[in-house]
């Protein structure tokens, strides 16, 4: 299967008209949720293409827009000379996004679009668009994945995810590497004072240049190639890759098969990321890893951060070997190829996986930030549950609690003044009226929405802590009411304290903010 061929790059003008035309007739992702309704705008998501069919009968330029560009459906030229007026049209047909057909046995003409043109809500409200081949997108009517090589995919739950995981803020130089459709250079185009976008797929950068362009965005730096090899020596301030990740036996799909053995890809990105890196400067990364018979998991992850850098690496799922495959077999679309193709092909999967020891493959987020620390932090964990995206502060603070901890010991740790993260509640446990509970639970109503069980000291030391007594003193006093030894108890605390901060329940106060006892 051919991919088709993309719009023209050199109408410097139309991207801008057309980006005119979308917002006047509100076709955005408000615009959309409103028309269409939140029952058919959910089911778009889930490549469910007719209730928003329905809603969009009425002939509107909006109707037309979504009728073209998400449900690739044909519309007239009338409709379509509505929605892009002033000649607007005939050059969207001239310059490649549309084209023109035969429709019915009378042979009328029709209009269809070539690319696929998604509106996307930027987190400060902008009006953004994403550009992607038709069908390659949540909510495109063909649904995700396709088996054309050299296919660009546009908006994902992978592509959100990495968008709301990546720290945010002024920064010079950002690297969006595998941009795909541009979703990242997109973001990083907010902050950075210049953006260099990479891939190996040259259709991805044509696709790049378009979203900006329909996006109103600055231009960013394009480079074919692959990993870091088109940057030179090149540091950044911020890196960020939704890598062709999947484990795969061989390189069949440019999108998505990393075309390494089993993990390499992964692993060499992440490794090679640290001397790209200006001091300070973030990489974020999704990924997956193998789970290799007796190996732990963990262990291999904490061998692929490089000298350096600090670490938080989260593994957000597991599959079997089976589930894996099958996964990603469906989202090609090879399980409506022929029966004997598709088993050889599963068959090819699980041969790879046998061949390499594998037993499970994990998914998840990989964070460098480089410390220059001469004990860096690498914090490797599972954590399956529910979050609450956006987390880039998240994660900001997640490395600056690294920081604070690496560098207080437990005097220092006593000496401290803390307060209670916002949105920590806590949960109290045990059979109805007994005089005490059995267990005392601290939980996290934001970010990773932790929680954690603590001790009846514990409890009570973070009910107390709002920044105004050091931790110490708020010790002694919990040892004068339970008639404790205070000496033993500023002792044994100082562990639960550090893992209470760690895990962001605990925020220590600068000494310039302390509230006044």
């Amino acid at each position: 299967m051919s991919t088709p061929s993309l719009p023209l790059t050199d109408r410097s003008d139309l991207a801008p008209r057309l980006r005119a035309a979308f917002l006047d007739a509100d076709f955005t992702a408000d615009g959309l949720l409103e028309r269409l309704g939140a029952p058919a705008y959910a089911a778009l998501a889930r490549a469910e293409t007719v209730p928003a069919l329905r809603a969009t009968r009425g002939g509107t330029p909006l109707d037309t827009l979504v009728r073209l560009f998400l449900l690739q459906r044909p519309v007239t030229p009338a409709e379509g000379g509505a929605a892009l007026p002033g000649g607007l049209l005939d050059d969207a047909v001239e310059g490649g996004w549309l084209r023109r057909e035969a429709a019915g046995e009378a042979g009328d003409e029709a209009i269809r679009a070539v690319i696929d043109v998604r509106p996307y809500g930027g987190p400060d409200g902008q009006d953004w668009f994403i550009a992607s081949d038709l069908g390659c997108a949540v909510g495109g009517a063909g649904g995700i994945g396709s088996t054309a090589e050299g296919v660009v995919l546009g908006v994902g739950g992978a592509s959100t995810t990495l968008a709301g995981l990546t720290v945010r803020g002024p920064v010079g130089d950002a690297l969006d590497l595998g941009t795909g459709s541009g979703i990242q250079a997109l973001h990083a185009s907010v902050d950075a004072t210049r953006v260099t976008a990479t891939d190996l797929n040259p259709r991805a950068l044509s696709f790049t240049a378009l979203t900006l362009a329909l996006s109103g965005a600055p231009e960013a730096e394009l480079l074919e190639g692959s990993l870091f090899e088109p940057v030179d020596g090149n540091r950044y301030d911020l890196i960020v890759s939704n890598p062709p990740f999947v484990i795969s036996p061989g390189a069949r799909l440019t999108y998505r098969d990393g075309g390494m053995s089993g993990d390499d890809l992964c692993r060499t990105l992440v490794q090679q990321a640290g001397d790209r890196l200006n001091e300070g400067g973030y990489a974020h990364f999704l990924a997956n890893w193998q789970h290799v018979d007796g190996e732990e998991w963990t262990d291999r992850l904490r061998s692929w951060v490089p000298e350096g850098c600090d670490a938080w690496i989260v593994q957000r799922e597991v599959q079997d070997i089976t589930q894996y495959a099958e996964l990603w077999l469906r989202d090609s679309g090879d399980h409506r190829t022929d029966p004997e193709t598709y088993a050889a092909r599963y068959e090819a999967w699980l041969d790879e996986f046998e061949a390499r020891n594998t037993k499970a493959v994990g998914f998840g987020w990989i964070t460098l930030r480089r410390s220059g620390a001469a004990q860096p932090s690498v914090v490797v964990e599972e954590w399956p549950h529910p979050v609450e995206q956006p987390l880039g502060e998240t994660v900001r603070a997640h490395f600056a609690r690294q920081d604070y901890l690496r560098t207080h010991d437990d005097a220092a740790l006593l000496a401290g003044h803390f307060t209670l993260a916002p949105e920590v509640v806590q949960e109290q446990i045990g059979l109805p009226g007994a005089e005490d509970p059995e267990h005392v639970v601290l939980r996290q109503h934001r970010g990773m929405r932790r929680a954690t069980q603590v001790d009846t000291v514990g409890a009570g030391f973070a009910g107390v802590c709002d920044g105004s007594l050091s931790a110490g003193r708020i010790l002694d006093a919990i040892a004068q009411l339970i008639g404790e030894d205070p000496v033993r108890l500023r002792d044994q605390t100082p562990a639960q304290i550090r893992l209470l901060v760690e895990q962001g329940f605990l925020e220590p106060v600068e000494e310039g903010t302390r509230a006044q006892a």
